[in-house]
């Protein structure tokens, strides 16, 4: 009753608000009358902060509320590369003393790492979700799928834990084997809730796209028992994460072959920067393609597909949309009609009834798109080392353990 979306927190509120007019109303000195004032606008700035959170559904508990905005960066091992390479490649040791390897085989391991983009200079929170197997003794020489997490605007690295609750959703998933097992990727697009870069490479500015699409999967690869960059790795992401993966998707169709677009939107828009690329100071609101057509319908979903050869790689898709926002709706309706022209195979579309660009919707979809998602992704490998075992290449030889 007393989380933020609860009906005794607005009532309290309503409450306060009411008995500081009151005492505004009735006291007679004018510095209580100032004071009364000032304090009144803090219940009715956090009702109407409060009803924004309850009409997108995304803070559900405090605790998801306070750990999100820290960022849950005191809660989360820390894991570096070099921290990696010196245990040998094992996490466990690589973070000891934080880790359990009993827990770890039961429920998977979360942890926080740094990555350094060697060619966009971005630096930035990425968190990373092992599954149990990825401690089980049956797959030590399993390199697995992975799948990169796009949050939406405002948010960050640890959205995805906290407000979709997607370690919870997953592992019964699994538990029910519904799901097959990944590496779930979660890194921080933005790098900053004041911002909204939209994964973009803005010339002569930040190289988000280079960073989100390359530079976070080129890490996670070369540092975790995980396929590298390809078809069998996903993307897929919420509002702006939903831009971001069907853009990236569709640019690096060799690098993800599985993307899921929730309410997201095909087309960019005004982003909000920081001034001089750096992560401190008010946002800008750019048009980051205003003088390159050639790169606005290059990183325009809509247009992009349309100019793919017709035998360019095109990944699967997966489309959700709340039913009341008919802008999504349509969105979706219309990208999967464009995506029906390119991909034979079948393409799932998840319309939730009863909410519109809600996170309401996203926990709902998340749930279909991971057992498609993963399903897929664990097939491809297992096509992938069937290929191999058959005609053995080079390729092989690094990707198959």
């Amino acid at each position: 009753m007393l989380e933020p979306q609860g009906t005794l927190f607005f009532l309290l509120l309503m409450v306060a608000f009411g008995g500081l007019v009151v005492w505004l109303a009735l006291t007679k000195q004018v510095v209580f009358r100032v004071l009364a004032a000032c304090l009144a606008f803090i219940p009715a700035m956090v009702f109407g902060i409060a009803a924004v959170n309850k009409y997108y559904d995304y803070y559900q508990t405090w605790g998801a509320l306070f750990s999100d905005l820290s960022g849950q960066s005191q809660s989360i091992p820390h894991l570096s590369a070099a921290s990696l390479k010196r245990d040998g490649g094992s996490v466990q040791k690589a973070i000891s003393g934080t880790s359990n390897a009993g827990l770890d085989a039961q429920y998977g391991l979360l942890f926080g790492t740094t990555v350094t983009g060697p060619r966009s200079h971005i630096t930035r929170r990425v968190n990373v979700y092992l599954p149990p197997q990825y401690f089980d003794k049956a797959y030590a020489n399993y390199r697995f799928p992975a799948i990169e997490l796009l949050h939406g605007s405002p948010g960050g690295a640890a959205a995805w834990v906290n407000v979709m609750n997607v370690i919870t959703v997953y592992l019964n998933l699994l538990s029910e084997r519904k799901a097959a097992p990944a590496v779930l990727v979660m890194p921080d697009t933005d790098g900053g809730y004041q911002y909204s870069l939209q994964c973009l490479n803005n010339p002569g500015g930040l190289q988000d796209m280079t960073f989100v699409g390359q530079e976070v999967p080129n890490w996670i690869a070369a540092n975790l028992r995980v396929q590298p960059p390809s078809p069998r790795w996903g993307i897929a992401g919420y509002s702006e994460g939903g831009f971001c993966a069907a853009n990236i998707g569709l640019q690096y169709a060799k690098r993800f072959g599985y993307v899921g677009v929730e309410s997201g939107y095909f087309a960019p828009l005004t982003s909000q920067v920081p001034p001089g690329g750096k992560s401190t100071g008010r946002p800008q609101d750019i048009n980051v393609f205003a003088h390159n057509k050639r790169l606005l319908e290059i990183n325009t979903p809509v247009d992009y597909i349309s100019h793919i050869p017709q035998f360019g790689a095109v990944p699967q898709f997966f489309l959700a949309a709340g039913s009341e926002d008919a802008g999504d709706v349509r969105g979706a309706e219309y990208f999967r009609q464009l995506l029906l022209l390119r991909i034979a195979d079948a393409l799932p579309v998840d319309i939730v009834s009863g909410a519109g660009h809600q996170a309401k919707v996203w926990r709902s979809a998340m749930t279909p798109m991971l057992e498609w998602m993963t399903s897929g992704l664990a097939k491809q490998v297992q096509q992938f080392n069937a290929d191999c075992a058959r005609h053995w290449t080079p390729v092989c030889s690094r990707h198959v353990t």
